[in-house]
């Protein structure tokens, strides 16, 4: 099940892995991430098991699972994606979906609880990418950010509430989001000179009261990736681009060529008004290790 759980509440404690699982708040025994790639992460368990996770509260930079010894919990090898866990997350953040969160007294984060487990409520995964880690593999990460649910008349997010009669009122919900403060003026500065031009691929979306684009960060903002928000560091894509962008699938040279995979897509667009840093080019291309 995505989302909450009926009768489980954020807050709530239980003692041991067996009372999650029976709870259905997080059904594996031992993984840190239930889901799969094609149903999205269900929850996640933060409990110190990777030394790279830091847990600031509202934000939480989640390590992916694999490569790990299970004797000596030290990194032995690289992460993959391909992993279950890693590519549920994956999803999640491509889909859009809730993820359950759940905090161990292992950690030994201040916003872990002082013994047996507690249900801290749905988060969102705001973004991922890879970086080495603190024993020398390269992990992957994923921040995820609370989901706080100010409407509480209205029902709990769940993919599996039961349809509405047709005709019935929609219901809402309002949901309020902790994310990093983007300046707008430097991404309406970027997106002005390029008339909301997508500098990949040249579409410019024409919408009621004018045109349309997204300010994509080059080197992501936040921890674990503190990416400046400059004009540097910002480009000027349509929606579909953006997401190829942040997903790693499309990327950057230093010429500035657009690649997909091995592939050439073309040129970047530029504006000499627009000095884009190659630092940042370079730090996005090693997040996804092209």
């Amino acid at each position: 099940m995505i989302g909450e759980i009926p009768g489980v509440t954020s807050g709530q404690m239980f003692p041991n892995r067996r009372s999650l699982h029976d709870a259905g708040v997080h059904r594996p025994l031992q993984a840190g991430i239930c889901g799969t790639s094609r149903t999205g992460a269900e929850s996640i368990v933060v409990s110190g098991g990777y030394k790279d996770d830091e847990d600031h509260g509202t934000v939480i930079v989640y390590t992916g699972h694999g490569g790990r010894d299970p004797q000596s919990e030290k990194q032995i090898a690289d992460q993959s994606l391909a992993d279950p866990g890693n590519a549920a997350l994956v999803t999640s953040y491509l889909e859009g979906l809730p993820v359950r969160v759940i905090r161990g007294a292992q950690s030994q984060s201040p916003n872990a609880p002082s013994a047996g487990y507690r249900y801290d409520g749905l988060y969102s995964v705001t973004s991922f990418g890879s970086r080495m880690g603190n024993d020398g593999f390269r992990v992957w990460q994923f921040r995820l950010e609370a989901l706080v649910l100010t409407d509480q008349s209205s029902a709990p997010y769940s993919e599996n509430l039961p349809l509405q009669p047709e005709g019935a009122p929609i219901q809402r919900r309002l949901v309020t989001t902790q994310r990093v403060v983007r300046n707008t003026g430097f991404a309406r500065q970027v997106k002005t000179w390029h008339r909301d031009q997508c500098q990949v691929c040249d579409t410019r979306l024409i919408v009621p009261g004018g045109t349309y684009s997204e300010a994509a960060h080059i080197q992501a903002l936040g921890a674990p990736h503190h990416g400046p928000d400059i004009v540097g560091n910002i480009l000027c894509l349509c929606p579909n681009c953006h997401v190829l962008f942040d997903s790693g699938a499309i990327y950057l040279r230093d010429d500035f060529v657009v690649m997909a995979g091995n592939s050439e897509i073309g040129p970047l667009r530029l504006d000499p008004r627009h000095h884009i840093r190659l630092a940042f080019v370079q730090n996005h291309r090693a997040r996804w290790r092209y």
